[in-house]
């Protein structure tokens, strides 16, 4: 059997990573794509995962993303029927799955974010199957368009499928000049250019006001900041200075949260990380909540506060009590996960069956 998997974002590198290293194993051969965006690309290399570039990614202008995407799908097309395969899987990437559907191979779907409406209504409808969280329900899917038949769960959160048997790598500590015996916050920004997010999209990143508060109240900490573009890399450089580590390329993220104290994430992967890693984690997302974030408030694993002043407050007091902190974490994670299964052995035999 031959697969076609497209790799989209820095989270998608984890999951299909994963992925393929299982499909080949079965002795499947898988050929892997992706788009030129600089952290994605980075993180790539870092991993040594073998991926073919095609195309690149909008920006954060609509004209730009659309005319982009169109290329994009052309060229991708031209590199399936190249390639052949049984299936194409992507994790919704509208120009996989419209390139799958018009050259008559399946198309199978992995997403969690439901809350991206525009690349769900793109893609779900498409797909012959869907893979997804059952901490999602089916209901927010069948509204775009795809029958309860046609997707199947699995009992786990994504980040699971590479965080069930991660060991962190103690270099990182080194690659970004930190000190283990003081404590370590680390800051995720806000996905400024996704579509869902566009009318939100500010120059300063949320993030950097909390920073600043906490820089002005606590001297005694070590600040690492993780931006998502160059844009907010310049703009939160040209704030801090040398006051923060940011990081410039992308670093093994599971790695530098296993030594974190406190997370505060914008966003959706990482915040998840760090919750089922055992790290106290705050969301700071600048949205109303999405689906993966109400589980995780539900389950007490991460705690929702976007006021930096109040958000400030709130990890002074956890730094107070780190360690308590840390241990109730630790435990809420490992009785959580406990229960999990492996998302990629679900995938795996989804993907299986669309080709029997």
């Amino acid at each position: 059997m031959k697969l076609f998997i497209d790799i989209l974002t820095p989270k998608q590198c984890m999951l299909f990573g994963k992925l393929s290293e299982k499909l080949t194993k079965k002795g499947y051969e898988v050929f892997q794509s992706t788009r030129e965006y600089r952290e994605v690309v980075q993180l790539l290399r870092l991993k040594g995962i073998d991926a073919k570039v095609v195309g690149k990614h909008g920006g954060g202008n609509l004209f730009n993303k659309l005319k982009e995407s169109a290329k994009r799908t052309l060229q991708l097309a031209t590199a399936i029927k190249e390639w052949n395969p049984d299936v194409v899987v992507s994790f919704s990437s509208p120009e996989a799955t419209r390139a799958a559907f018009g050259l008559g191979i399946p198309h199978v779907c992995i997403n969690d974010s439901p809350h991206a409406e525009a690349v769900a209504r793109l893609t779900i409808p498409l797909s012959k199957k869907l893979l997804t969280s059952k901490m999602i329900p089916i209901e927010a899917w069948t509204k775009f368009g795809i029958s309860k038949d046609s997707i199947v769960q699995y009992d786990a959160l994504d980040a699971w499928a590479w965080l069930k048997d991660f060991k962190p790598d103690e270099k990182i500590l080194a690659d970004l000049g930190l000190d283990e015996t003081k404590p370590i916050l680390t800051f995720r920004t806000e996905e400024t250019f996704a579509a869902y997010l566009l009318h939100r999209a500010q120059k300063i990143p949320v993030v950097a006001s909390t920073i600043q508060k906490l820089l002005q109240t606590s001297e005694d900490v070590q600040v690492v900041v993780i931006p998502r573009y160059e844009e907010q890399t310049d703009v939160l450089k040209n704030i801090f200075r040398k006051k923060v580590v940011i990081c410039q390329t992308a670093v093994d993220a599971p790695s530098l949260l296993s030594f974190t104290s406190i997370f505060v994430g914008a966003g959706g992967t990482m915040t998840s990380e760090a919750a089922l890693l055992g790290v106290p984690t705050f969301s700071c997302y600048p949205e109303e909540s999405y689906l993966i974030e109400k589980y995780l408030l539900s389950k007490g694993l991460a705690i929702r506060e976007t006021n930096p002043r109040k958000l400030v407050k709130r990890i002074l007091e956890t730094l107070d009590n780190l360690e308590t902190a840390r241990k109730k974490q630790s435990e809420k994670a490992r009785r959580l996960t406990s229960t999990f299964e492996d998302p990629v052995d679900v995938m795996v035999k989804t993907i299986e069956g669309v080709c029997t």
